[in-house]
């Protein structure tokens, strides 16, 4: 019931100003983000400034993600000059973005990646949110340089987009877990998936095949947690959901058992979340239903199959205080300046 420790996994850089005095917030703020860029704060800086900041580096690129509140975000033509870094920021917001370019004016939808180099002026305006960001060096990409150049400032829709929409959500998902041989491996994987995405070619998707693949079934996954407890959750229905085929479905979850055990596996392993959470005051015949078992005997056994125990000992479990707790990310933080360097 209590299972194995959570891994150590990949620790990000990370800064959080919420345990800083008001005043002292967006000054923080400011410091990680000083000579690569400058901030406007909408609001008062009295009222404080709470943001958080996850940054893990890899060879040659680095993955971000920024939850902060509204701002401005303004890359001068000085601070060009003072710190010439000139990676690509491919980006996918949770709010509009609002660029201002030397190519105009451009409004990104929120959920649309898109892609800005910061060897050129930039002004970026958004709402509160929470956003990651992909940054690739020049060095590390230098074969896509033309392609990435050329889809700069604008939105990256169309299936291409979402994908990559999908698999930067994929990477953040997963790169707090990875250990750090596992994270060694992963430049070459996002490379070859950026390539796949931004320059399309046989040769290229097949080289990405393994990164495509994991995305349609993170996406699959999505649809179905988003449905556990629908009795009309089907082939058919999944298929809509999750913008793929039925023949790409079956082969997709072929080495999963299968669509049908493959979505019991999912409710059951939401089911089991919520029973091992204290916090979750519902019965265990209302988790159940909730997660799509509507049948108390048959939930019971297939639970115990799975998990070998019942649901109700999971939940006694819980109760006692031994469920476990996820660990607490942390770490020292220096400055953007020095982390977009050490690509």
């Amino acid at each position: 019931m209590g299972g194995p420790p959570a891994p150590q996994g990949f620790r990000p850089v990370t800064l959080r100003t919420h345990d800083l005095p008001a005043a002292e917030q967006v000054a923080a703020w400011r410091g990680w983000f000083d000579s690569v860029f400058d901030l406007e704060q909408p609001e008062p800086e009295g009222d404080g400034f709470l943001a958080e900041s996850l940054a893990w580096p890899l060879a040659g690129m680095g993955i971000s993600q920024v939850t902060a509140p509204r701002l401005r975000v303004m890359r001068t033509r000085q601070l060009v000059r003072r710190n010439p870094v000139d990676h690509w920021s491919l980006t996918l917001g949770g709010a509009e973005t609002r660029l201002l370019t030397p190519r105009g004016p451009v409004r990104i939808p929120p959920g649309v990646p898109f892609i800005v180099t910061l060897g050129q002026e930039l002004v970026s305006e958004r709402a509160a949110d929470t956003r990651l960001q992909l940054y690739l060096s020049r060095d590390r990409l230098e074969a896509l340089a033309g392609p990435l150049d050329a889809a700069c400032d604008m939105p990256l829709q169309g299936m291409l987009g979402q994908l990559l929409a999908d698999y930067m959500h994929l990477l953040a998902q997963h790169i707090p877990q990875l250990e750090p041989e596992e994270a060694a491996r992963l430049p070459d994987a996002i490379a070859a998936m950026v390539a796949a995405c931004m320059q399309p070619n046989p040769d290229r998707l097949a080289q990405a095949e393994g990164q495509i693949e994991a995305t349609r079934l993170a996406r699959v996954r999505r649809a179905i947690r988003g449905h556990l407890g629908s009795a009309r959750l089907s082939p058919q229905l999944l298929c809509r959901l999750a913008g793929t085929s039925r023949s790409q479905l079956y082969r997709l979850l072929e080495n999963e058992g299968g669509v049908a055990r493959y979505i019991q596996k999912l409710r059951l392993e939401a089911s089991h979340a919520a029973l091992s959470d204290g916090r979750d005051g519902r019965s265990i015949a209302q988790v159940a239903e909730a997660c799509g078992f509507h049948d108390p005997s048959a939930f019971s056994r297939a639970f115990r199959r799975e998990f070998g125990a019942t649901p109700s000992e999971v939940r006694a479990a819980a109760m006692a205080g031994r469920a476990l707790r996820p660990l607490a990310l942390g770490g020292p933080s220096p400055a953007l300046r020095d982390w977009l360097r050490a690509f």
